[in-house]
């Protein structure tokens, strides 16, 4: 299989510092070294892909770093990149017992980055992962190439399948590739991941090929088909795009949706954002992560906008904070009314109204200049296709309905994970799901 492309110069993402350089091998020894290998581990527990934590940070306070790198890649195959991406505040780091005692958690994911990375620049993964086992003639078709399709895509390989992925944008990875703030993994790092998984076996992966429901054109294969040239189908179709506010004056240039603004931001050559104030609506990571982006490509005010109060934030307090100590700051209570333009439709302004319970209250509203909003309210579900293959069915948020512990959907030879299913959650969480998926699957094509 032929490596994917490095992606083009110029790309505005070049511009971030990485936030959490890796660790040399004397720092991170050191850290290890802090670890007192708890017997009953909490912070495997709250890893959703249950790395041994303890055990290949024990192995890297030993300098035994190859083997803290197998410890880790046995249980997530995306490890090097869940190092950089996991908000592990929230996960394992959250759940160490130092916290409980007033002192600094081990940095986790800086040791699973150091671990994973300085390996994988010597050692292939191939050399990492078992064996792959002689081909079985099965083949899995796999629809859409975030990281869930791309861990189950290995998974399969090593089994002897052979995966075939089908993408319909022109470049590979999803959330990974497009979607990670740039401060914490460039484009090109995930794309370097996904060539080591797909130098693991049998995997083909279709750029520009969309899957639809009804029948295949130029670009395009149906779902019909899928289930009848392959022995599984495996969903992993991610997020649709940005919500809308559906206000006057929202339709033209200057507004943009926060996930396809971090996508150009990571991928699009020479993309220029012009002006100095921006205001991004919402209170979720995303709208965290892009109002941090716009601060640090230099926006001199940049202002988060909120329907509620913090405390009612989905977003986590350590990204607002990050967010904060670079100079952007949270404006609580407020509601769009109205995008302001001139004569010529170009953004001058923006109407906010005071909002009570998240809703606005006639007769307050106020008006900002602003040069630039980006809206992070939300995403569409990109689950209509999931309908198109019989028995299979999504529930009222439009998710794809699936077995907790199997992954498979109502239809016996599809199954489906990631934020299709989950409904937008990390990308470890993707990982599992698709480890969970992977392992029914091979029950049901013959495998151990």
């Amino acid at each position: 299989m032929p490596s994917l492309p490095v992606l083009p110069s110029g790309r505005l993402e070049q511009r971030f510092a990485d936030k959490k350089p890796r660790y040399s091998k004397p720092e991170a020894v050191t850290e290890a070294n802090r670890c007192i290998y708890c017997v009953d581990a909490p912070c495997i527990k709250a890893c959703p892909t249950g790395i041994d934590i303890p055990t290949f940070i024990h192995k890297l306070s030993t300098e035994n770093v190859t083997g803290a790198a197998r410890t880790i890649l046995a249980e997530n195959i995306l490890g090097a990149s869940c190092a950089r991406v996991c908000p592990v505040e929230e996960l394992c780091a959250g759940a160490c017992v130092y916290n409980a005692w007033g002192r600094e958690p081990i940095a986790i994911g800086r040791l699973q980055r150091f671990a994973t990375e300085a390996t994988l620049e010597k050692t292939p993964l191939t050399a990492l992962v078992p064996a792959k086992k002689p081909s079985t003639g099965k083949k899995v078709a796999l629809v859409g190439s975030g990281p869930a399709s791309i861990a189950a895509a290995g998974l399969l390989a090593l089994e002897g399948h052979k995966a075939v992925i089908f993408e319909k944008k022109k470049l590979a990875g999803g959330l990974n590739t497009l979607g990670i703030a740039p401060y914490k993994q460039s484009g090109q790092a995930a794309i370097d991941e996904i060539n080591q998984v797909l130098a693991l076996g049998d995997i083909e992966l279709k750029l520009g090929v969309e899957v639809v429901a009804g029948t295949a054109g130029a670009g395009q294969v149906s779902a019909a088909d899928l289930l009848k040239d392959y022995d599984g189908v495996f969903l992993g179709l991610g997020l649709g795009p940005d919500s809308k506010l559906n206000v006057p004056g929202e339709s033209g240039p200057g507004v943009f949706g926060a996930v396809d603004l971090i996508e150009r931001i990571k991928a699009e050559p020479n993309l220029k954002l012009e002006g100095t104030r921006a205001f991004v609506i919402g209170g979720g990571n995303t709208a965290l992560d892009i109002a941090h982006e716009l601060k640090l490509l230099g926006f001199e005010d940049v202002a988060l906008v909120y329907r509620r109060t913090e405390k009612d934030m989905s977003g986590y307090a350590h990204e607002l904070a990050a967010a904060r100590e670079d100079g952007a700051r949270l404006m609580e209570k407020r509601v769009v009314s109205e995008v302001l333009r001139d004569a010529k439709g170009a953004l001058t302004g923006v109407k906010l109204a005071h909002a009570k319970d998240g809703k606005a209250v006639a007769g307050t509203e106020e008006t900002h200049a602003v040069d630039l909003i980006a809206l992070a309210i939300g995403q569409s579900v990109a689950t209509d296709i999931a309908r198109a293959f019989p028995g299979v069915q999504t529930d009222k948020q439009g998710r794809v309905v699936v077995d907790a512990k199997t992954h498979r959907t109502g239809n016996p030879k599809v199954w489906s994970g990631g934020d299709c299913v989950n409904g937008g959650k990390e990308v470890v969480n993707g990982v599992q799901e698709a480890k969970l998926a992977v392992r029914d699957m091979l029950r049901a094509l013959g495998g151990k």
